[in-house]
């Protein structure tokens, strides 16, 4: 009777241990997959506020971006114009691809947990995952972008830029000399898109320092470090193509435009 006991409890410490591998690896997968997704969310919720516009520049913001584009365009003939979208496009597209990625996603991290074999808890839990994705990409830029593919948010926010530059009229000045600044927060881009006259004289590579400096700002969480520090950018290379001459009128008010979309 004790061989068997003895065969039992060295079967029980040994197999047993052995068996608890598989559940124990995948405890783990699914508490780094779950800490992994709640740290993405967190900052994607505390980072939100960088893509809002409204609201983004304060009355003290606004007076100092005047101030710059009135130090600017002091130096020069040339227009400068800043318009600020949160963003150039809904992308609904990403919201429906996160929705369809996110149960796909779950289903392998939570493989051992899934109620495999009960059909409609299972197709709920997949639901419920794919409304989570919907809800983050909705509601959260940094989830979204997560879904949205570089090269659709470059050419939309191009797209968007020319847009701006008609809808304001920057090709209606008497030398052709608008320039307009735009910063599209979602995409987290800028373009400066010239008149023909500047344009026939400044290459697009000089205006490369200029959507730098305004991007490194937007990082740094401060709308108005980045905008002023492109619009006194901007006025260089006008400066030095453009400078002012005598009898140069404004043709354009002195503003930032600040929207949603």
């Amino acid at each position: 009777m004790r061989e068997p006991n003895a065969l039992q409890s060295w079967e029980a410490a040994g197999h047993a241990l052995s068996s608890s591998w598989p559940g124990l690896v995948g405890e783990l997968v699914l508490a780094l997959l779950l800490v992994a997704a709640a740290a993405l969310l967190v900052r994607a919720f505390l980072r939100r506020r960088r893509y809002r516009a409204s609201g983004a520049l304060g009355e003290e913001d606004l007076r100092a971006i005047h101030a710059a584009l009135v130090a600017a365009e002091r130096r020069t003939v040339g227009e400068i114009l800043p318009v600020v979208l949160e963003r150039s496009d809904p992308y609904p597209e990403a919201h429906w691809l996160a929705t369809l990625t996110t149960p796909l996603i779950g289903a392998v991290g939570l493989a051992l947990w899934l109620p495999r074999e009960e059909p409609a808890l299972l197709l709920s839990c997949l639901l419920g995952l794919g409304a989570l994705g919907y809800a983050g990409a909705r509601f959260l830029p940094d989830v979204q972008r997560f879904f949205l593919r570089e090269s659709r948010a470059r050419k939309v926010v191009e797209e968007q830029a020319f847009q701006e530059f008609h809808r304001y009229e920057l090709h209606r000045t008497q030398a052709r000399t608008g320039v307009l600044l735009f910063v599209s927060l979602l995409e987290r881009r800028a373009v400066v898109l010239a008149d023909s006259g500047i344009d026939a004289r400044v290459e697009p590579e000089q205006w490369t320092r200029t959507i730098e400096l305004v991007l490194d700002g937007i990082r740094r969480g401060s709308l108005r470090a980045g905008l002023e520090s492109g619009i006194h950018s901007a006025g260089e290379v006008l400066a030095r193509h453009f400078p002012v001459e005598a009898g140069d009128r404004n043709e354009l008010p002195d503003r930032v435009i600040v929207r949603r979309e």
